[in-house]
């Protein structure tokens, strides 16, 4: 495509990927569940960034999400989450989104 206005971000997963910047921060919708949280800790440290989990068709992050909190939503509870990690560290974490946003921030 030959339009310079046109800055497209293709994500390497899904957006839950975004949300593993800091699965500690699950308590806000899991509160109590620490020994699950835990689990998606665990997750996280297998990986150099959290854009990289994703070893196959079921264990896409939200699939691993799911597999912890079957009663888990993308828009509710994942927004829930995403605000509760807050912007700064979800680009710290995910150096791929945080280009793409350096891009359009220098525009």
């Amino acid at each position: 495509m030959n339009e310079p206005r046109f800055i497209p971000y293709i994500q390497l997963h899904e957006f839950e990927a975004l949300l593993f910047a800091e699965p500690s921060q699950f308590a806000v919708a899991y509160p109590n569940k620490e020994k699950e949280i835990q689990k998606l800790v665990a997750v996280r440290a297998k990986f150099i960034s959290p854009e990289d989990i994703n070893e196959g068709e079921n264990t896409a992050p939200s699939k691993q999400i799911l597999a912890i909190f079957p009663d888990y939503k993308k828009v509710s509870t994942g927004s829930r989450i995403a605000l509760k990690i807050g912007f700064a560290k979800i680009r710290t974490e995910n150096p791929h989104f945080n280009e793409w946003l350096n891009k359009l921030e220098q525009l």
